[in-house]
């Protein structure tokens, strides 16, 4: 089928475009570089004519929760509306899991990302991940100061976004199903521990300082709010086993 994915040059973008091109589908990227901008809609309507899915995996790193609301409004409204033109027939979304716990920040932006997907008009399929490996690297640059980084005490259980993209091709395979499983990786980690193991395999010389996070989005992070339910689906790469594979990216 035709599938347009918003996002496709993202850190899950890429891989979902990869899978479903491997899997004999015609894929179309929804990206500036390609001439469309969710935010303001433009070049949308050119972009999804003939589609029959969108893939929505469009993020913003922020840490602002209004500069979350704003992006996922618009992106989701503006995406909404051109499928309604084009007769997409489904709508796949790619959501965090726990979101509902630490509503702030990046994490309120995806809740209103959801609603709006859940009442948009188009049969949907949401999935929650949890972070991906690759939020290790990203979370070290974000809160680096000279030699040191800063790292919030938080229980976490990353996945290969290489598998977060395969559950979804999978759901645009097998139709609208509104929310599905959850999604996280195979083992339960602390991300003091994932960032120690990221600085010594990059031999990076810094020291890490421990960060209490206030508030709900804390607290969800520190009590293992932000993991997957007993019963949510499970992915096989270890964050271990992400890093060694660096080795031969």
């Amino acid at each position: 089928m035709r599938i347009a994915v918003a996002g496709g040059t993202g850190t899950v973008g890429r891989h979902v475009v990869a899978i479903a091109r491997e899997r004999g589908h015609d894929v179309v990227s929804l990206t500036r570089a390609e001439g469309v901008d969710l935010v303001n809609g433009r070049g949308l309507d050119h972009a999804l004519q003939d589609a029959e899915t969108v893939i929505d995996v469009s993020g913003i790193q922020t840490m602002s929760t209004k500069k979350a609301v704003d992006f996922f409004t618009n992106a989701t409204q503006n995406l909404l509306a051109a499928e309604k033109k084009a007769g997409v027939k489904h709508h796949v979304a790619l959501s965090i899991v726990g979101i509902d716990k630490a509503n702030s920040g990046l994490y309120a932006g995806k809740l209103v990302q959801e609603d709006e997907v859940k009442h948009g008009g188009i049969p949907w399929t949401l999935l929650r991940s949890t972070q991906f490996h690759e939020f290790v690297p990203m979370s070290i640059k974000a809160a680096s100061m000279g030699p040191l980084v800063f790292v919030p005490t938080m229980v976490t259980q990353p996945v290969a976004a290489k598998e977060v993209a395969a559950a979804l091709v999978d759901a645009v395979e097998a139709g609208p199903q509104g929310r599905i499983t959850d999604l996280g990786g195979p083992r339960t980690e602390q991300l003091k521990g994932l960032v120690a193991a990221y600085l010594a395999k990059t031999q990076q010389k810094k020291r890490i300082v421990p960060l209490h996070v206030p508030g709900p989005m804390g607290k969800a992070m520190r009590n293992g709010g932000l993991i997957p339910a007993p019963g949510s689906a499970v992915g096989r790469q270890t964050f271990l086993e992400w890093l060694e594979a660096m080795d031969a990216a």
